[in-house]
């Protein structure tokens, strides 16, 4: 991996990942399309850690309440409010990811990075996105969240599993269509991916560092500036993101997903890149 290829596939990650248009998707497309190979499920997972890091600076205030009335609520029925259940919730709703993260881990790295598969992805699931945003209520916040809700999310979340589908955009669809607001359901999901891509990325991290051999290989020192740069870029994408949803429809990003898929598909079909 060359640095020009570092610093971009960072920015991609950091500008994608919060986004509902997968930024493992994008990872691989970018890769693929304009250095002629894929930077890896490992590289991916690992650049993770810096948007994963943004969140978690992000929501600070949020995670120490949650977290410390989740203790709390352990040792005193009385401190069980909100913060204590979605501390439950998000524990709950991580196991499905959890248990197929590692069951389907070979599929993931090889299979599931086809350019078909993913392009696909991004136009079939656009039309998800779609229906949630039509049928969705919005009309229910994040105060009223129940474990049915949390874990309905995490298991939309396994679906991110396939680049292409995206992580936000699934379990925010899934929150719109439990009739959450759509600002509880972003939320929600932000804090719902912490322990997932947080576990994936210190689970790939060997194989980072001992790559096989097959794609793009970065050197540790590459592999820490991507991550920092996905870390700064995916900070201000989460503050873009949560004013953005407050006000505009999930809707905009269906056109760009369609347009990518088939600007792919496009390039596929016409021999211009190779899909594994």
């Amino acid at each position: 991996m060359t640095w020009t290829q570092t610093v971009v596939l960072g920015a991609v990650q950091g500008l994608t990942e919060f986004l509902p248009v997968s930024s493992s998707g994008h990872l691989r497309i970018v890769s693929g399309v304009f250095f002629g190979d894929d930077a890896g499920a490992s590289f991916t997972a690992v650049t993770q850690l810096g948007t994963e890091a943004a969140v978690l600076i992000y929501f600070l205030r949020d995670i120490i309440r949650i977290v410390g009335a989740w203790f709390r609520g352990l040792f005193s029925p009385q401190e069980r409010g909100l913060d204590y259940k979605i501390g439950w919730y998000v524990i709950f709703a991580t196991i499905p990811i959890g248990v197929l993260g590692i069951v389907f881990k070979d599929q993931i790295r090889t299979g599931a990075r086809n350019l078909w598969l993913i392009a696909s992805m991004l136009i079939v699931f656009s039309v998800v996105i779609f229906l949630a945003e039509r049928y969705g209520k919005r009309e229910r916040p994040l105060e009223q969240l129940t474990l049915r809700d949390g874990v309905t999310m995490g298991l939309a979340q396994c679906l991110a599993l396939i680049p292409g589908v995206s992580r936000s955009g699934a379990t925010a669809s899934a929150g719109l269509f439990l009739g959450l607001e759509r600002e509880a359901a972003v939320r929600f999901s932000f804090l719902l991916a912490i322990p997932a891509v947080t576990a994936s990325g210190l689970f790939s991290l060997p194989d980072a560092f001992s790559p096989s051999g097959d794609g793009l290989e970065a050197s540790g020192v590459q592999l820490l500036v991507a991550t920092v740069i996905a870390f700064v870029i995916g900070y201000a994408s989460i503050a873009w993101l949560l004013r953005f949803v407050a006000k505009h429809s999930l809707n905009w990003f269906v056109g760009y997903r369609v347009v990518v898929g088939l600007i792919v598909i496009g390039l596929l079909a016409g021999g211009v890149v190779s899909a594994t």
